[in-house]
């Protein structure tokens, strides 16, 4: 079956030979000798290679668990580098607790979590979904829909998502009221881990006897038997999530000096070019994904990379914090990354407007794209041009007129799907009522 083509294992280990020379940088501890640019190329080369054997080990895990597990699985490892940078700067915050550098490193931990969860929607979401329609030109993805009239085509999601769009608009709802709390504290780790953690418990119970018929390496692992199989998904997963873990740090770094030396402020960088790096990782596999024509199992990866972010790496924010302080503490924040949560927050609710009725356009992913990058620029012209301490409050501004029209159109969307939003929750509370003991041997879940 195999002999006739190219071996899939040839694909393999052109990932592995993609991962060697940092794996050969990283073991020897030469990093430090490196050139500055040839750093980032090598370890940016090395998140290449991994992010394909991360896809490869979710999609051949799908035989054995059912897809949603699997693919909440690829997103936390996916994401994991930038839980790595966060804990980083929450780590630091709380260790100086009560000094200017103390109070500094909390506020990047807050700006770097933001500009992470902004860019997973802004350039995520909506460049998949640009993304996914263009591929349908040339591929049989059934999901994208043509539509009459300007930009009006669109990609179709499976309603068995409705569990994680309902989860996630639960943590975005309670995102809100976290800048009045004056920080991150332990209360807000029990309530967004706790989401999670119910959101683990109900998807875990789906079914695993129907999945899609796989191609090329998945397909290979797949017809191995179990033992082998899961050997190899475990394998996968681990030198993955180890290349990913161990290369993203020296890549956003180096990425970071080239942008300080190109005159873009530190700050900035920390909240924008480092998160950028860290979630490659994520929307690499995603357009892998969404090149074989599966765009639903994409958006489920990326739903999925949100909603883990936007309540495990918030909620152990808190945790990293009191352990570096030597006691339960509140990682606390100023006004302006008070308003960079509320910004975040809305823009989650209004792409979850988006998302409602089971599909995103083209135009919407265009207005999606364009709300984002036009409030980066903006910030990045103010910072560049206008002094401090104006610069800060023009900037803090900025955040609230962004936050307004990301809450008035996203209250729209859902008013006018109200009916769609009652489903997702109706559909919701079935598969959780299916995860109880006693319940359906079969909960809905994401396919």
């Amino acid at each position: 079956m195999y002999s006739r083509v190219r071996h899939p294992l040839t694909a393999a280990a052109v990932a592995v030979l993609l991962t060697a020379p940092w794996l050969g940088i990283y073991l020897t501890g030469s990093s430090g000798g490196v050139e500055t640019f040839t750093l980032v190329a090598i370890s940016g080369v090395a998140i290449l290679g991994a992010s394909f054997m991360l896809a490869w080990g979710a999609e051949t895990a799908e035989k054995d668990v059912p897809r949603a597990f699997a693919i909440a699985v690829l997103a936390v490892l996916a994401v994991a580098p930038e839980y790595a940078v966060d804990a980083l700067y929450a780590w630091q915050a709380g260790a100086n607790m009560g000094t200017e550098r103390g109070v500094e490193a909390g506020n990047l931990a807050i700006a770097n979590m933001t500009g992470a969860n902004r860019i997973l929607i802004g350039l995520g979401w909506s460049g998949i979904a640009l993304f996914t329609v263009y591929r349908a030109g040339s591929s049989s993805d059934h999901a994208v829909v043509e539509r009459p009239g300007f930009l009006r085509n669109r990609v179709e999601l499976d309603r068995n998502l409705a569990t994680e769009i309902a989860f996630l608009l639960a943590a975005t709802a309670y995102a809100f009221f976290v800048p009045f709390g004056g920080g991150i504290g332990l209360t807000d780790t029990v309530v967004l881990v706790g989401l999670y953690l119910t959101y683990i418990a109900i998807i875990i119970r789906g079914d695993v006897d129907e999945h899609d018929e796989q191609v090329g390496i998945p397909a290979y692992f797949q017809s191995f038997s179990k033992a082998p199989r899961i050997a190899t998904v475990l394998l996968l997963f681990s030198y993955s999530g180890a290349m990913i873990y161990t290369a993203v740090h020296p890549f956003a770094h180096g990425l970071e000096e080239l942008g300080l030396a190109l005159g873009i402020p530190p700050f900035f960088m920390i909240q924008w070019i480092a998160p950028l790096a860290s979630e490659s990782p994520e929307l690499i596999v995603v357009a892998y994904l969404v090149n074989k024509a599966r765009s639903t199992a994409g958006f489920n990866a990326l739903i999925s990379s949100k909603l883990n972010q936007w309540t495990l790496l918030i909620g152990t924010l808190a945790v990293v914090y009191s352990i570096a302080a030597g006691q339960v503490g509140t990682l606390s924040f100023d006004q302006k990354q008070a308003a960079e949560i509320w910004i975040t927050a809305a823009q989650s609710f209004f792409a979850i407007g988006v998302l409602a009725n089971f599909n995103i356009s083209v135009r919407e992913a265009l207005v999606l794209l364009a709300l984002f990058s036009s409030q980066v620029l903006i910030e990045f012209g103010v910072l560049q041009t206008v002094a401090e301490p104006r610069a800060t409050e023009l900037s803090i501004l900025l955040l609230y007129a962004y936050t307004v029209v990301y809450l008035v159109v996203g209250t729209y969307l859902f008013v006018t799907r109200r009916g769609e939003l009652r489903g997702i929750f109706t559909r919701t509370l079935a598969n959780a009522r299916d995860a109880l003991p006693g319940g359906s041997e079969k909960p809905e879940h994401a396919d």
